[in-house]
């Protein structure tokens, strides 16, 4: 009954929200460098060409992605023609072997997408291994790899284990005899590799890092992965012409595979990578060509650039937004369901386990059903679920500090003739307030942190540069954001307990005033 209200109230807020007159076109991108670099891309040619657009970075899976051009929280974003075909349209066998593009936008129509604006290189999924490990052992095919027994150690990410065209069905294409074990987010998995934690990582072959790891692209020899040709997915009513004139076969193999390593070796930011190819490839005039020259200055940030980068109040207004928003309304109705479940044991054993239960489903989980019952991606479906997120704290210790206040003391407001509603806000509550108040300390505090995976799903705030710094394997970036989101957690803490501290002064302050009144 709590949730639906809650979603009721914040579907009619939402559309209560006015309509901006030119609403920017929203490009979106995954969670690794190429899409990051890409999706910047296409933010700056529509901007070049008088189009107002905005970057959501990071925002998730092929999965999430659908969704949100579904729901119009997005207008395009960069993608490849075999995820396309296996993932999207779930095509198998013949049907998903080397469609036209004419084929796949027949195929994606009754979705209301189109496949557009071809770039020119094929990224396609590939295994890799470190050189010495492979020329000793004699492995340069995937047949070879299933010759070798299951002995290797396999370091593979979450997206590549779940795919159609991942792991499960290359094991069955190569009789492949191993175990992957748990998932790895993708850069991470690159440096395990590197410090011979594992022996193969499922590999992109535009990645930067096959070059510096000095690793072996296993041949795929039975030819089992499709062709994997970047293009850019959007909603079929987006003109696609600005784009189409200046990115149609701009981008070969080796130009992605420099531009990914512009981002993790070299450490410049994917503004930058964008803003020095669209300068070196479309002769956009002076302008372009100094902000180039600007972003080359800038190359390799350290870690103060990085803390302190111009974004930083962008992000600690998201990030503060959807915390103490997020706990406003948990307190609005965590409050009054604590003092149902303190009035009402019968029902209040199933309130708090339900907002028990809450706690343990998982935050990404949790984000993709939001946006699927909401609609949309972004601030509402973060909001709702940091709310949900925040609720036990704030009902059990309005449970609990109701329990603690003595039976006595109800029975005596009812004996000098006050009313059970009375007795509750002129006696219970105000003996309960600083177990209450302890619990919304405790539930903004933790929302500070679990905030940050809300960037999965483009709501901003720090959780940014973490989910950033870990696409490009820059330790600097993740702490750049994680140290701002960890201070900002103490200062939530103190400045809570300042407040308490306030509020218990003026308690007393009364408390003496009123003593001094009956003297």
């Amino acid at each position: 009954m709590i949730l639906a209200t809650f979603v009721t109230v914040l579907g009619l807020l939402g559309t209560a929200m006015p309509a901006q007159a030119a609403d920017p076109v929203v490009v979106g991108s995954k969670r690794f460098t190429e899409s990051y670099v890409l999706g910047e891309i296409t933010r700056q040619v529509l901007v070049d060409a008088g189009v107002p657009a905005v970057h959501r970075q990071g925002l998730g899976n092929t999965a999430v992605m659908e969704q949100a051009l579904a729901t119009g929280s997005i207008a395009v974003y960069p993608e490849y023609t075999g995820t396309i075909v296996r993932e999207l349209l779930k095509k198998e066998g013949a049907e998903a072997g080397a469609p036209s593009l004419e084929q796949i936008n027949r195929w994606l129509a009754p979705k209301g997408l189109k496949a557009a604006v071809p770039l020119g290189f094929n990224n396609s999924y590939a295994l890799a291994m470190r050189e010495d490990d492979a020329a000793r052992l004699g492995i340069a095919t995937l047949s070879d790899l299933a010759k070798s027994g299951g002995s290797l150690r396999l370091g593979l990410s979450h997206e590549f284990l779940a795919r159609a065209d991942g792991w499960n069905a290359l094991k069955a294409a190569y009789g492949l005899a191993f175990t992957p074990g748990s998932g790895l987010d993708h850069g991470l998995a690159y440096q395990a590799l590197a410090r011979k934690q594992v022996d193969v990582v499922d590999a992109y072959t535009t990645d930067a890092q096959i070059a510096r790891l000095r690793l072996r692209v296993l041949r795929d020899d039975r030819n089992f992965f499709p062709r994997y040709d970047a293009v850019l997915l959007m909603r079929s009513t987006l003109d696609e012409r600005a784009l189409a004139a200046a990115l149609t076969g701009r981008i070969d193999d080796r130009a992605m595979q420099a531009m990914n390593a512009e981002a993790e070796i070299d450490g410049r930011t994917f503004e930058q990578v964008a803003h020095d190819f669209l300068a070196r490839h479309q002769a956009a005039g002076a302008s372009r060509a100094a902000a180039a020259t600007a972003a080359r200055a800038t190359q390799g940030q350290g870690f103060l650039d990085r803390l302190l980068a111009p974004d930083l109040p962008r992000l600690l207004r998201e990030h503060l937004t959807l915390v103490f928003a997020s706990v406003a309304i948990a307190a609005a109705i965590g409050i009054p369901a604590g003092v149902l479940a303190s009035r009402r044991p019968g029902l209040g054993r199933p309130l708090l386990a339900l907002v028990g239960m809450l706690q343990t489903v998982p935050s990404l989980a949790l984000l993709a059903f939001l946006i699927a019952l909401v609609g949309t991606i972004g601030f509402l479906p973060a909001l709702l679920a940091l709310s949900l997120y925040a609720l036990l704290p704030i009902v059990r210790n309005t449970h609990a500090g109701l329990a603690s206040v003595p039976a006595g003391m109800r029975l005596a407001g009812l004996a000098l003739g006050l009313r059970g509603g009375q007795v509750l806000r002129d006696i219970e509550l105000p003996l309960a307030a600083p177990t209450i108040f302890a619990g919304i300390q405790t539930a903004a505090v933790l929302n500070v942190g679990v905030a940050t995976v809300a960037t999965f799903i483009g709501a901003g705030g720090l959780g940014e540069r973490i989910v950033a710094g870990l696409a490009i394997n820059d330790t600097a970036f993740m702490l750049a954001g994680a140290i701002p989101a960890a201070i900002l957690a103490l200062l939530t803490q103190w400045a809570f307990d300042g407040l308490e501290w306030l509020l218990l002064r003026r308690r007393f302050a009364r408390a003496g005033a009123a003593e001094a009144e009956r003297r």
